[in-house]
């Protein structure tokens, strides 16, 4: 009896909390959407206070807000940008994605998108520029926190992104041969090259990079040998002369290549012997913009 007087008490005492969360919002905004639910799944805020600071407090504006929308036409634009684009050659979104760089779906519930749109409008270093206009960029985001949103959660802790320090550049061969053009992002040596006039390689020989060697081969080792050789007997209108190499620097470049193979899905295992790192947790590195 007394067990089921404080159930009573502790209900009548939640009633004006959960009167407060169920119109705290209609105040001051028009319903819209309700099929989406509460004001909170897209919006996120505080719906349990009148005080607009609070109830605002990492509040997502209606731009970011098509993510929850399905059959939103900004949110699969974005979509289509992400498969494009090739975010997966070393993001995971979605489930799906090599593992050279974030988790993208680790990115609710705390990220927030102007953050997140700055990374991509200012990209951070081995990242490529895509030059989107702002517009563009919001759709990518849109499409981005979908993905998150519908992700299975991540058991432990946060893992960290590493900066590789202590390689040998005068000894590294895809700094001498190819790093004045292209860059790439592997697991075992970090970010290598500084050009940006060819493409960046990162993820080359997965099924996520976006632009294949032919209408029906993906990247390999064997074409890449090809290419490297010869590219405009593989395309005439390529602009990569032929590097001419000899058969032990064409080797080790290719390494380089494959030491950016992706883990299996949902692992990420350490390299061996990987040179000094130095850490930096994600949350601080995912979204520093380049200075």
């Amino acid at each position: 009896m007394v067990a089921g007087r404080t159930v009573l008490i502790l209900l009548l005492l939640l009633i004006p909390v959960l009167a407060v969360a169920e119109g705290s919002c209609d105040k001051c905004h028009p319903q819209h959407y309700d099929a989406a639910g509460g004001c909170t799944t897209c919006h996120r805020g505080n719906p349990r206070t009148d005080r607009p600071d609070l109830a605002h407090a990492s509040l997502i504006g209606a731009r970011y807000a098509h993510f929850a929308l399905p059959d939103s036409p900004v949110m699969q634009y974005g979509l289509q940008l992400l498969e494009k684009t090739g975010c997966r050659r070393c993001h995971r979104s979605g489930g799906k994605g090599n593992v050279l760089a974030s988790d993208l779906d680790r990115l609710l519930p705390g990220a927030r998108p102007e953050d997140v749109l700055r990374s991509i409008r200012q990209p951070v270093l081995f990242m490529p520029d895509f030059a989107f206009a702002e517009a563009t960029a919001v759709s990518l985001v849109n499409a981005l926190f979908a993905n998150a949103a519908q992700a299975e959660p991540q058991v432990g802790e946060t893992p960290l992104v590493v900066h590789f320090e202590g390689v040998e550049r005068a000894e590294n061969r895809f700094e001498k041969h190819c790093g004045g053009c292209h860059q790439l992002l592997t697991n075992r040596w970090g970010g290598l090259g500084h050009g940006a006039i060819g493409p960046n390689l990162s993820g080359l020989f997965s099924e996520f990079y976006p632009h294949p060697f032919t209408d029906v081969e993906r990247w390999s080792r064997a074409n890449l040998e090809k290419w490297l050789k010869n590219p405009r007997a593989i395309r005439k209108a390529a602009r990569m002369a032929p590097q001419g190499l000899e058969p032990d620097e064409l080797r080790q470049v290719l390494e380089f290549f494959e030491a950016q193979e992706p883990a299996p899905r949902g692992n990420n295992p350490a390299p061996a012997n990987p040179p000094a790192v130095t850490a930096v947790r994600e949350q601080d590195a995912t979204f520093s913009p380049r200075p």
